[in-house]
């Protein structure tokens, strides 16, 4: 849960400030921040911070205001928690998406060093450890079987060597930059409704991000004052068997370099490339079992398909007493999945019975076709038959789209298979 940010320490006061105090304050915050005293590039920045002094204001000047905010804090004006003051813009949102994930430790950044606000950085804090860069990475499923070990070149920026990160020759001195004060980045703020703003945080464009101004003549040759210079070096990703979409693979320390810091890691997630054959479903496979009509009837003793791996995967199926498969029945295959991480052990593969059914005309006479039903269950007989009954002709190959053309009703063309689809909860098989 966000912490609410402080409106005494808005107005750098007192929680017992009086009336005066909060007034005089707020004047000096005002002045400071309004935005036709800034800079055109600090307008935008400036107008948040100068309605966040307004809002406090407004609120503790105000006696009732003020007792509500002591008692419940900003929620007392919240609408969406019950609260009755809805209008202006609320503080804490406009903080929350000016600050957060910016790394700035210790009060909010760029407030001059007003006394009350919590110990604000007065220079460059560098977080312990660089940020971490996250790369998708397609893997085939063969692979994802297998296991893969696989080099690249990872370019990203290093310490300068020349002068060991400190951006200025032996003995040179800098001085803290006075636009960013020493951080290095800035808030670039764009509003995009009454009361609301978003941030992104860029490099400072004067100092080259690195919180520094070193004169011109004293920066180190090789990386212009910047401290650090592109660089190059290969890494090795080595992806486990049976590794999973979205698995993330950390190669520790191998993001950019920065002085006094840790580099951060470069992450690469596992994106899975679909497959021809198979869908996957955590350590289990699933593919289609093609097989003849014949087969169907009689059995098969064959390859069916070629595994990940390579191999051929043959089934023996008998049909004892005339058993039959019919499309869409599931044959198990235990053990033949997916390799299970840090086991031996691996998943089933699952096989959907799908049948190929003769060519037209393939029964060339009556001698054959009589041959088929003589072998083949006759039908059971109809006992009760309507008494009043008519012979029709049909249509062959008719499309499904053509039942209830232009009626209108939902229910025409391939809907009803839809609404099917979706009172069954939708496909039940998934590739992970």
């Amino acid at each position: 849960m966000e912490e609410e940010i402080d409106l005494y320490e808005i107005l750098s006061i007192s929680k017992g400030a009086s009336k005066a105090e909060i007034k005089k304050a707020y004047h000096k915050a005002a002045l400071s921040h309004h935005p036709d005293k800034v800079a055109e590039s600090e307008r935008a920045e400036a107008e948040v911070r100068f309605k966040a002094a307004s809002q406090a204001y407004e609120i503790l000047y105000d006696d009732e205001k003020r007792h509500l905010y002591d008692t419940h804090g900003m929620a007392a004006f919240d609408p969406s928690r019950g609260g009755g003051m809805g209008e202006g813009p609320d503080i804490n949102d406009i903080f929350a998406q000016m600050f957060s994930g910016m790394g700035f430790e210790g009060g909010m950044p760029g407030m001059g060093g007003m006394p009350g606000m919590g110990g604000m950085p007065g220079g460059r804090r560098q977080p312990r450890k660089g940020q971490n860069v996250e790369r998708e990475y397609e893997v085939t499923l063969e692979e994802l079987y297998k296991g893969k070990t696989t080099r690249f070149t990872n370019s990203k920026q290093i310490v300068c060597d020349k002068c060991k990160g400190s951006g200025g020759k032996e003995g040179a001195k800098s001085h803290q930059c006075s636009q960013c004060n020493g951080r290095g980045q800035k808030a670039v703020l764009r509003q995009v409704g009454p009361g609301l703003v978003t941030q992104e945080t860029v490099p400072c464009g004067t100092c080259q991000g690195t919180g520094e101004i070193i004169p011109e003549k004293n920066r180190c040759k090789k990386c212009k004052g910047k401290k650090v210079v592109d660089g190059k070096n290969v890494v090795e990703l080595y992806i486990p068997r049976g590794a999973r979409q979205g698995d993330r693979i950390v190669i520790a320390n191998e993001a950019d370099q920065k002085p006094d810091q840790e580099p951060g890691d470069v992450i690469f997630v596992i994106e899975e490339a679909s497959h021809d054959t198979f869908d996957r479903a955590g350590a289990d496979l699933k593919a289609d079992l093609n097989i003849t009509l014949s087969e169907a009837l009689t059995g098969f003793n064959r390859v069916v398909l070629t595994h990940l791996d390579g191999r051929g995967i043959q089934l023996n199926v008998k049909q004892p007493e005339g058993k039959v498969l019919r499309p869409g029945q599931v044959l198990k295959v235990p053990g033949e999945g997916m390799p299970m991480k840090r086991s031996d052990a691996k998943g089933d593969l699952y096989l959907v019975v799908e049948i190929e059914f003769p060519e037209d005309g393939w029964l060339k006479d009556d001698a054959a076709i009589k041959r088929v039903r003589d072998v083949l269950p006759k039908p059971e007989p109809e006992d009760d038959k309507p008494e009043d009954i008519e012979e029709v002709e049909i249509e062959w190959d008719v499309d499904v789209e053509e039942f209830g053309a232009g009626s209108g009703d939902p229910r025409a063309g391939g809907e009803w298979e839809d609404d099917d689809d979706e009172e069954a909860g939708g496909p039940q098989c998934a590739t992970q």
